[in-house]
């Protein structure tokens, strides 16, 4: 069932019991940030916070636990919706062997009819209301975190259209705040609306744009989805609803928004105009995304329900809301990715520690030598699956979602010298530790079990597996080392043969040259891989381990292959990248957390949010792992 308008599925998540109402007076700038923080790390509901100080309520953390993504998705299980596009794929792909097959094709054909936008004539709910003048400094627009170049809209669902084509992009991107009927359009240059505006820079012409907020959710989630370039997302969610998008005429710009919608923000870009320094911003990596230029978006209207709620989320240190719209699209465009581009593949998994373009696993079905090299590639062409910083393949009856499993299965099979393969291309623009912006290193990792063919006549390697770990000897051989702060044996028990070490760099080059060292010695004979993070980093939270080493490391760059007694082993540096140490020009950001301030006035009022036992800010965790205090890391 569709939800006709956000009020409708709060009501759907309060009847679930996943909404706590909170009626005391909570700012938008960083205290409904710190509330979220800690009910994001804790498996904490969706909140409404009703006094805001403005005349809007404020929803926030509606989509983020698996079971209210599926709510505002309408499913039971997010497998349903790819299920349902196999079936659908089939249908259209199977042989026709005679006109009786044909006219049974017929009504499923029809159905596609459902799916497509409608524009109604007349107005829709979300223009009740004409803000006149219009002032977008009236909603309780959230600045989440201390650094934040001012306040941002962080759910806005951006309209645009080809100027030549007419077909339209509905993306979402973040807006920051300049004044009433100013903000800037952080849009990247690999995105569709990004190309738009190119078009309409050549051709010399104001480009319009329009914003909702708020509406059925499911228009929330398509504007994040990796759709193919020139397919209206709204037929996406016409699918998911099973109800076609009922679209109105904007009153200022010659575009289309939903009718469900809470606000919408009419706007116009000039191409010709000079751009705007916008940010800092603390993104979704669990970093501040630096300043940079983006186009300057000129608010010509804003219309609203007479009920509307304002919606908006918080990214930051995972987990948080957009992991579980990331999780969505990982199960959603699955089935396409299999059916049209790599039949092979079985299952693919996105951790969340991989903040969606770090990490990738991948299991297939093998069937020949090399088939795996043949995955990643295609990966890397396919869509914003080219961001891709890291593949691991897998095979076999390993369960990819259980990392351990995957690890002991991956360990087993790979032999770093042979089955690491680094390449370079494009990186999400947020990624920082790639010496130029937007291009980076990428590897690859064939962890499925070899073919004779792939690894020598035996069809196996030779090197010495599991039996006791010499742990003590390890650690005794680790000491000698001063720069050396922590390291983290834990994952011998398992069978993993990788190391974690804390490092103090000193010197130029540092970390290769430590890599050498360690491996030269015969206790390490059978550790197949070490990683490294900076030495004041707690390495014995794994999940904030490989948060921070997906995040931190350039694999091209950053990785050391060592040849020693016949086997091969792997140094992967994910600590942070300076000038002085390691040749690093641009700024490295700093990770984020609340100020002691808000923390302190979340601490002192928690009892009064109705949101249950006390959970300490998942900033004290991370407090002193700050390089000063401002975006940009300090020494």
């Amino acid at each position: 069932m569709p939800y006709k308008n956000l009020k409708s599925f709060i009501e759907v998540l309060e009847k679930n019991g996943e909404l706590v109402r909170i009626k005391e007076r909570i700012n938008p700038q960083l205290e409904s940030t710190e509330i979220i923080d800690r009910l994001s790390k804790n498996n904490g509901p969706a909140v409404l916070f009703e006094n805001t100080g403005f005349a809007f309520p404020l929803l926030m953390n509606s989509m983020g636990s698996y079971k209210r993504i599926c709510l505002a998705l309408g499913v039971k299980n997010l497998d349903d919706i790819p299920a349902e596009i196999e079936n659908f794929l089939k249908m259209l792909a199977g042989p026709k062997s005679n006109w009786l097959d044909k006219i049974k094709l017929l009504p499923r054909l029809g159905e596609l009819a459902n799916w497509m936008p409608v524009v109604k004539k007349g107005r829709g709910d979300c223009q009740q209301v004409v803000m006149n003048p219009p002032d977008i400094t009236q909603l309780p627009i959230q600045k989440c975190w201390p650094q934040d170049g001012g306040n941002f809209l962080t759910l806005p669902i951006i309209h645009t259209k080809d100027p030549e084509t007419g077909i339209r992009n509905v993306g979402l991107y973040r807006m920051q705040v300049f004044g009433p009927t100013l903000t800037a359009m952080h849009w990247h240059r690999h995105k569709v609306s990004a190309k738009h505006f190119s078009v309409y820079k050549k051709l010399n012409k104001r480009m319009p744009v329009v914003v909702a907020l708020g509406g059925d959710p499911v228009n929330t989630y398509v504007a994040t989805a990796p759709m193919p370039e020139g397919i209206d997302e709204y037929m996406l969610s016409g699918f998911i609803r099973k109800k076609k998008v009922e679209l109105v005429q904007c009153l200022t710009q010659d575009a289309q928004v939903p009718a469900d919608a809470d606000f919408i923000i009419e706007g116009y870009i000039d191409p010709e105009e000079e751009l705007i320094l916008e940010g800092p911003f603390g993104d979704h990596t669990g970093y501040y995304s630096l300043p940079d230029l983006y186009p300057r978006f000129h608010i010509t209207a804003i219309t609203h329900r007479r009920d509307a709620i304002y919606p908006g989320t918080i990214v930051g240190i995972p987990p948080q809301e957009d992991a579980w719209l990331g999780k969505a699209t990982e199960r959603i465009f699955l089935t396409p990715i299999k059916m049209l581009l790599i039949p092979e593949i079985v299952d693919m998994n996105l951790p969340m520690e991989g903040v969606f373009h770090n990490l990738a696993i991948i299991k297939i079905k093998k069937d020949y030598p090399g088939q795996a090299l043949k995955v990643m590639n295609s990966i890397w062409g396919a869509g914003q699956m080219m961001f891709t910083k890291m593949i691991i393949i897998v095979d076999g009856t390993v369960n990819i979602h259980n990392y351990w499993e995957v690890a002991q299965y991956a360990f087993q099979n790979v032999e770093p010298g042979r089955d690491i393969i680094f390449s370079q291309g494009p990186v999400d623009v947020l990624d920082h530790s790639c010496s130029v912006m937007s291009f980076g290193g990428k590897m690859g990792v064939d962890a499925t079990e070899k073919l004779p063919e792939e690894c020598g006549k035996k069809g196996k390697e030779e090197r010495e597996k599991g039996g006791k770990w010499e742990n003590g000897k390890l650690a005794d051989s680790i000491k000698k080392f001063t720069e050396i702060v922590q390291c983290n044996l834990t994952l011998l028990e398992k069978n993993i043969p990788l190391i974690i070490l804390s490092v103090k760099k000193n010197k130029r080059n540092h970390v290769e040259e430590l890599t050498k060292k360690l491996f030269e010695q015969d206790v390490f004979r059978k550790i197949k891989v070490i990683i490294y993070l900076e030495h004041t980093i707690d390495i014995s939270d794994i999940t904030s381990v490989f948060w921070r080493f997906s995040n931190n490391i350039d694999p091209r760059r950053d990785s050391y292959i060592i040849n020693m007694n016949g086997a091969t082993h792997i140094g992967l540096d994910g600590t942070r990248k300076t000038k002085e140490m390691d040749g690093f020009e641009r700024e490295w950001p700093n990770i984020l957390i609340s100020d002691s301030d808000t923390v302190r006035k979340i601490d002192t009022v928690w009892d009064k949010l109705g949101l249950g036992k006390f959970i300490p800010s998942p900033s004290l965790k991370f407090r002193e792992q700050m390089y000063g205090q401002g975006a940009v890391a300090g020494e």
